[in-house]
């Protein structure tokens, strides 16, 4: 509760309720205390001049006896006037101080004090005395104001032309009427009425107080607690949230930059994330390319270096192959049908004739000859290459389809080294189908990356490629035929021909349903 209070008074909110507040206290304050001097003012002014009123009305009452010199008409007047309520006393003096008449019958016939205001005012100031009347204000033993009236009583000709007493003509005021009259009502009014103000104003404060909490609270308070929530939501990873003040203020103008800014934080959010992720993308892209780039280098690399190990290999070892299969052929004719020595020499020609395939093998692996490039037809390959294994026993069971688009250009190629590649190709499917079932070849054009290629798909209805295996199919030596069956060079020595024309080979095999070889060779339209 403390931290809470203690933050509300640090806040914006507490700050302008703290001044204004303030300003709210001091400028009514000032109002309250402006207001109250100004009746104090206006009323004592009202009581001084129905004050001077009530002494000429005395002065007026007393006229008659004083005319007709009845001293006791005009004692009597006095007292009687001077038992009103509120009057505290009245008396008359001549000119030298003697109380002549008074409310207070002990005074009368007394002399004034030299020290009291009334003498004080003649004597120190004979010009005073004209310019009167005059007022005062004292203080009764209860505390309470008396206003203290002194009017002179002026030498009029009925006086100094009167019967009964002669006064001198020359002589300009004859006396003094004296009245005390008691505020104590008056005052006692003004302490309720400031008693009233005090309650009207601090009544007010609270009312305004209370009007300005609210609209503060409604204006100020709320849109900041409401843009603290959305950055503290911001803050968090909301970016898409949006905070919902609805003004035409200052606060409202934040409000719509505050959601400005969370939009731009999102945009740019989202722009690096799609740019990040584009970028790992590319890496991984540029990164298959490399690693692509390297393994072709390194597969080129070994057939580069394996080719030329074979060249010396099948040169070397030809030769002695060559006299063998010859001596062979002359010992069988030494030796009967039937016997073991004939039948052992049959073995032997036939391992050496098996040896010499495996040379021929790296002979075309090293291709020693360039490749002669001439305009070719694909179809007419691909038949060419189909007519010279058709009257083999291995396709008398075989279905072939053929799929050929008869609008495809013509290549440049070497047609003798691609009817090679067509064959083994063949020759491979046959062998996989084990001299049954579907055999499709589908030639077609096709764009890659903006360039054109000759596509030639071999189909196979046989068992499949086991999937680790694919990746190996085109290194030397490499072979899924029984042992004897095969050399493992056919398809590294396919690959490297279609690679010397620009093309690539791909493969795709499904276990138990077959198996494509797809051969790409570039062409170029003009």
């Amino acid at each position: 509760m403390r931290a809470h209070v203690k933050k509300t008074i640090y806040s914006l909110t507490g700050k302008l309720i703290i001044a204004i507040g303030t300003l709210m206290v001091v400028g009514s304050t000032i109002f309250w205390y402006f207001l109250i001097h100004f009746q104090e003012k206006e009323l004592l002014r009202n009581s001084v001049k129905y004050g001077h009123s009530f002494v000429d009305f005395v002065e007026k009452s007393t006229r008659y006896g004083m005319l007709t010199f009845q001293q006791l008409l005009i004692q009597q007047t006095i007292e009687a006037i001077g038992s009103a309520e509120g009057i505290v006393k009245i008396r008359m003096f001549d000119g030298r101080g003697k109380i002549a008449y008074s409310s207070v019958k002990e005074e009368k016939g007394t002399m004034l004090g030299k020290n009291e205001s009334v003498c004080m005012l003649c004597h120190s100031n004979s010009r005073k005395a004209v310019e009167m009347p005059s007022w005062s204000i004292k203080k009764d033993k209860d505390g309470y104001r008396i206003l203290n009236l002194l009017q002179p009583i002026y030498n009029e000709p009925a006086c100094y032309t009167s019967s009964c007493h002669v006064h001198s003509s020359g002589t300009a005021i004859l006396g003094f009427t004296e009245a005390d009259i008691s505020l104590s009502l008056l005052d006692k009014a003004v302490k309720k009425q400031e008693l009233a103000i005090t309650a009207y104003v601090l009544g007010f404060i609270c009312l305004l107080s209370v009007v300005l909490c609210t609209i503060l609270w409604n204006l100020v308070s709320t849109p900041l607690s409401i843009l603290t929530h959305g950055m503290e939501r911001v803050a968090a990873g909301e970016l898409d949230y949006t905070v919902k003040i609805n003004t035409r203020d200052e606060m409202g103008e934040l409000a719509t930059a505050f959601n400005a800014m969370t939009f731009d934080l999102k945009k740019a959010k989202d722009e690096l994330i799609e740019w990040g992720n584009t970028l790992e993308k590319k890496v991984e892209e540029k990164t298959e390319e490399i690693r692509k780039a390297q393994a072709k280098l390194i597969h080129s690399e070994k057939l580069a270096s394996l080719g030329r190990m074979a060249a010396g290999v099948a040169h070397e070892i030809n030769s002695p192959l060559t006299g063998i299969v010859t001596f062979g052929h002359l010992l069988l004719k030494k030796f009967p049908e039937g016997t073991q020595e004939r039948e052992d020499v049959e073995v032997i020609i036939e391992q050496a004739n098996r040896c010499s395939n495996i040379i021929k093998g790296l002979l075309g692996f090293a291709r020693a000859t360039s490749a002669e490039k001439s305009s070719i037809n694909i179809n007419d390959i691909v038949n060419s290459s189909l007519n010279m294994v058709r009257h083999k026993a291995d396709f008398f069971n075989i279905k072939i389809v053929l799929n050929f688009d008869e609008s495809i250009p013509l290549i440049k190629a070497d047609a003798s080294q691609i009817q090679q590649v067509f064959l083994n190709m063949i020759i491979n499917a046959a062998d996989a189908m084990e001299g049954k079932g579907t055999f499709t070849v589908t030639t077609q054009k096709v764009d890659e990356n903006g360039v054109p290629f000759v596509e030639v798909e071999f189909n196979d209805s046989g068992p499949g490629i086991n999937e680790k295996d694919i990746p190996k199919l085109f290194e030397p030596f490499f072979t899924t035929k029984p042992v004897g069956k095969g050399t493992g060079l056919g398809l590294a020595v396919s690959h490297g021909i279609i690679q010397d024309h620009g093309g690539r080979i791909r493969v795709r095999s499904t276990l138990g349903k077959g198996t494509s070889f797809f051969v790409r060779l570039p062409f170029y339209e003009g």
